[in-house]
């Protein structure tokens, strides 16, 4: 997706040729004497077109535009929310397969919000898969053009946003493959490929070394596939080789059936999504090679898939993790913290200055927050307000979750060190609990995704969330440093 930021109002917004126009018409607007300004003045004064969030008139070839089309839009207040309610209800109307090229025009000066809103939205409007399609018809929207008069003002949160929507598009595509066609193998391919753009390397580590470090948590998850599984440690060298990284754990399970613990028949087709904290890892590091900041980052992503066969683990086994610490295996389905944990197990060998694992890991924090918030758990207090405030400040919410020390009780077993499952109740809460006992070294936080990384039904397809909220906070970090 090409994004250009041009400094145009109305008037020039009205000679730009292009196949479609969109004017977001605020509350305050003034009209100015040119004819697009005047033609807004009065659709607004007729009644025709009403400045509330998401009100539109289209209008065929105006003689006022040089544009195909026309889209007059009411972004209320000119807010990141009214805007993209806005675009919402104005790019259905730009999905043509003849549009090419498409201006976006705030009739008056734009928020720094309000921009990244109109961008995010379009490139997810117009985002096409098309990869395991026989007549694939990908995306045939070329150029979006920002158009509005204080250009200066915008112009970096702009070439941040354009970045970012690049890592989360890889994220898409990545989440959104059926599994047979990102299986761990894939997803270390995708990552090698990466490390051919700037400042960044890539490891692949297979089954013989990861035995050899001692993961059996993440070994016992992957024993029941015939897949073999893959550990992708990725670099991104942004800072002097001394300064501690940031480390990103993305859950890389490219498919989930349960295992022994198996899911239920309906939606199980869904579980390809389940690797969409690895997508998510994916996608930084995409930005974060168009970005350049001076900050050090590390992508580890422990990839597998969880299924069930003679050899697959069993409820009630007891493995030793790479930390040492032995876990009794009560449900099979509770595979993500088994390969999390030793990810963050071998993040210690980094001394990182923080460690934040993304991962779709429970239900229950679906039915907490639904699919508006990813749910965020932090052992650092200055951590967890930074994420929250990057995921505010990139249109990526989370909400901070408790991880009050009673919740830990129910993980206690007779059998081992600890269990992977406590019971239904608090279940995002004490799987965080589970993922904190390995994560004692260094601050760290969890995003939980699962009610964020994809969308169900008829949109069904990832979000390619949390890419943004991770993107703006190693951004603040490198800013601040």
């Amino acid at each position: 997706m090409n994004f250009e930021l041009k400094s145009l109002g109305l008037v020039g917004a009205g000679t730009e040729k292009c196949d479609a126009l969109l004017v977001l018409v605020t509350q305050t607007f003034k009209a100015g004497k040119d004819d697009l300004s005047q033609l807004v003045a009065a659709a607004i004064k007729s009644g025709d077109l009403e400045t509330k969030p998401g009100k539109v008139l289209s209008l065929y070839k105006p003689v006022q535009a040089n544009a195909t089309r026309v889209v007059l839009v009411g972004a209320g207040e000119g807010s990141a929310r009214d805007v993209r309610a806005a675009m919402m209800a104005a790019t259905p109307l730009v999905k043509s397969a003849l549009f090419k090229k498409v201006m976006v025009c705030f009739a008056q000066p734009a928020r720094e919000e309000a921009v990244r809103a109109a961008m995010l939205a379009i490139a997810d409007a117009t985002y096409v898969y098309t990869l395991t399609k026989s007549k694939p018809e990908g995306r045939t929207l070329q150029k979006a053009i920002i158009a509005t008069t204080n250009v200066a003002e915008v112009q970096s949160l702009f070439q941040r946003t354009a970045a970012t929507i690049q890592g989360v598009e890889v994220a898409k595509e990545w989440a959104n493959r059926p599994a047979n066609h990102a299986t761990p193998t894939h997803l270390a391919q995708a990552a090698q490929e990466l490390a051919k753009l700037t400042k960044i390397r890539c490891e692949v580590l297979g089954p013989k070394e990861v035995a050899k470090l001692g993961m059996g948590s993440f070994m016992a998850v992957a024993q029941g596939s015939d897949e073999p599984l893959r550990f992708i440690v990725l670099h991104y060298d942004g800072a002097a080789k001394a300064k501690a990284p940031t480390v990103l754990v993305g859950k890389g399970i490219t498919f989930d059936s349960g295992g022994i613990s198996i899911k239920p028949a309906p939606e199980m087709d869904e579980m390809k999504f389940d690797m969409s904290g690895a997508a998510s890892v994916l996608g930084v590091f995409r930005a974060l090679s168009v970005l350049k900041p001076s900050i050090n980052v590390v992508g580890l992503i422990p990839a597998c898939e969880n299924l069930l066969s003679g050899r697959a683990v069993k409820p009630g086994d007891v493995v030793k993790s790479m930390s040492g610490q032995t876990i009794e295996i009560l449900n099979t389905d509770a595979e993500g913290r088994l390969v999390l944990c030793d990810a963050l197990t071998y993040a210690e060998r980094f001394k990182p200055s923080a460690a934040i694992d993304v991962a779709t890991l429970t239900g229950a924090c679906m039915i907490a927050l639904g699919g508006v918030r990813s749910g965020l758990f932090a052992s650092d207090e200055a951590l967890g307000k930074a994420l929250a405030v990057a995921g505010d400040a990139a249109q990526d919410l989370c909400w901070r979750m408790p991880l009050d020390e009673e919740y830990a009780e129910g993980l206690k077993t007779n059998f081992a060190d600890v269990a992977n499952v406590a019971g239904r109740a608090g279940g995002a809460v004490t799987a965080a609990k589970f993922l904190q006992r390995f994560a004692s070294k260094f601050p760290w936080a969890h995003l939980d995704i699962a009610g964020t990384a994809w969308k169900s039904g008829v949109q069904k397809g990832a979000t390619g969330r949390p890419v943004g909220l991770l993107v703006e906070f190693l951004l603040a970090r490198a800013e601040n440093k």
